[in-house]
């Protein structure tokens, strides 16, 4: 088995390095994913992905207990087949602040300025209101408003909330300006999933010089005289191997892209030699710089039943999902928090997303039937700018053995000093004059609280994963960087991550369409 490039993850990167890889019909391209197709009709609905969780197209990732969090466990879903993540997060499109990406370009990482990866979020974007300065039309991925086909009482109640208290509405987060609430842009196109799959893949699955292989978990990436020449990938219970005559690209996302690195030789010195794995190169960076958003609930009971606790249960659960499948219109087409915004506490930048859903539940992975009967909505305040810092590691040197993943959430006294200035302001917000003719009784937690130290330690209990872990490859310069601005691993020639990985810190806002972003800037760098 014998390419030109060989990519390594068929997830919301590397979906698009295959498409844009084999769009030159001179180069063959192998795509690897160690998760099958993407067959279950769960995936195309909008409003169905937490279904999908603890399915085989989830990792189940497990990370170790948060000391500083009652050693909580976190759940922590992660996308396991054609579209990867895409295939099971809740499909909201926010690109960041102009600010992270000029920081990036001051880190010494050249061409990755704001002004300089706007062309790439345009390239793949076909929106919904058409090309402007800031959006593109005509790309593959399908960008659609959160009110296209379906719209709910309470998204306006918030907005109103957020004016109430001094907040300006906003309706594209994308555009001139970050702060504001109002709905998101949603990457769904005719009420259905735009997944890196459903759209890059499906657009280039049937050219003959890309050949991809389902149930293919690669498990070493094959180094000689510090070149990456191949793999070695588990298929069908088998270990094949297949070599790269230009480039080997590791796109398998931030937690096995440096598993993968690590099985392969390249890492720190010494935690490749306590697995018996033999160094290739050492990079000490490797699974280092774990950045991820998290967020906990506020849940209050409503009086009106115009949440998704009454219409997606019972009868009007079947009424809705004929609907859906008729019309293409109803609650149905949309994902569960489709409206929020940003603010700005203590930073430069937004630091604060609301994550805004017309439901509440007693867990965050709970299914329609799970739902309580009453009515009521959630408020996920999400901290965007964390100074605690996370690690992937490994539990052995074995590929189908799943990596050490330390999240070291309130690791550092300023999370805990956030998250306790964030439930104020979200506690402020709920509470605006514009929701009273909602709100009935706060349900979690199960009574108001005003100490800092009995907000903090109840946040410390029911604290969740935002699901956007990225960092572990990082881009840059400095002694724990992976990848250069070329995104080329350092050291090793014929090499490259492009995933979420390389991101040397974190955007502030949701980060699929940054990955996507990364992935069509990645292509262009392969041929540049």
């Amino acid at each position: 088995m014998n390419f030109d490039f060989i990519i390594i993850g068929a997830g919301s990167a590397g979906c698009v390095l295959a498409n844009r890889l084999s769009e030159n019909p001179r180069y063959s391209v192998l795509l690897l994913e160690a998760g099958g197709r993407d067959k279950s009709p769960k995936i195309d609905i909008p409003l169905a992905y937490s279904q999908l969780y603890n399915t085989k197209y989830d990792w189940r990732l497990v990370p170790k207990p948060l000391q500083k969090a009652n050693d909580k466990v976190i759940f922590y879903p992660r996308g396991k087949g054609l579209g990867g993540s895409s295939l099971i997060n809740s499909m909201i499109y926010i690109r960041g602040n102009r600010k992270d990406y000029d920081d990036w370009k001051k880190l010494g990482n050249n061409g990755w300025s704001y002004d300089e990866v706007l062309p790439y979020f345009k390239k793949s974007e076909n929106h919904w209101n058409g090309e402007n300065d800031f959006h593109g039309k005509g790309g593959l991925l399908g960008v659609s408003p959160a009110f296209e086909r379906y719209s709910n009482p309470l998204w306006e109640a918030l907005k109103n909330s957020g004016q109430d208290i001094g907040l300006k509405p906003n309706d594209d987060f994308n555009g001139a300006e970050q702060e504001g609430l109002g709905t998101f842009d949603m990457s769904i196109k005719d009420a259905k999933r735009q997944s890196t799959a459903a759209t890059f893949l499906k657009a280039a699955k049937q050219r003959k010089n890309l050949t991809i292989l389902t149930n293919a978990q690669t498990s070493k990436i094959n180094i000689v005289e510090k070149k990456a020449i191949g793999v070695s990938f588990i298929h069908n219970g088998k270990v094949k191997t297949a070599t790269a005559n230009k480039e080997v690209i590791l796109s398998a996302g931030a937690i096995h892209s440096p598993q993968i690195l690590m099985l392969s030789g390249i890492g720190n010195r010494e935690v490749l030699a306590k697995a018996g794995i033999k160094v290739e190169h050492e990079l000490k960076g490797v699974g280092k710089n774990l950045k991820d958003h998290y967020f906990f609930p506020i849940c209050y009971e409503i009086s009106q039943r115009v949440s998704f606790n009454s219409q997606m249960q019972g009868l009007n659960m079947l009424k809705n999902t004929l609907r859906y499948y008729l019309t293409k219109k109803g609650p149905m087409t949309v994902g569960a928090a489709s409206s929020g915004g940003f603010v700005n506490i203590d930073s430069d930048r937004p630091d604060l997303q609301f994550h805004f859903a017309p439901t509440w539940s007693h867990k965050i992975d709970a299914k329609p039937d799970e739902l309580p009967k009453s009515d009521g909505i959630m408020m996920l305040p999400t901290i965007l700018q964390p100074k605690s810092t996370g690690y992937v590691g490994l539990k052995s040197n074995q590929i189908l053995d799943e990596p050490n993943i330390e999240l070291n959430y309130f690791d550092e006294e300023y999370d805990k000093n956030f998250v306790v200035k964030a439930y104020r302001f979200a506690h402020k917000l709920l509470n605006a004059a514009s929701f009273d003719v909602y709100r009935t009784k706060i349900v979690r937690p199960e009574q108001e609280l005003l100490d800092d130290a009995e907000i903090l330690d109840w946040i410390l209990k029911n604290v969740e994963t935002c699901y956007h872990p990225v960092g572990t490859c990082k881009m840059g310069k400095d002694e724990y960087a992976v990848v250069n601005d070329k995104l080329q691993v350092h050291g090793i020639n014929n090499l490259r991550v492009i995933d979420a990985s390389i991101m040397p810190t974190i955007v502030s806002g949701n980060t699929n369409a940054p990955t996507i972003m990364i992935a069509e800037k990645g292509a262009d760098l392969i041929f540049s």
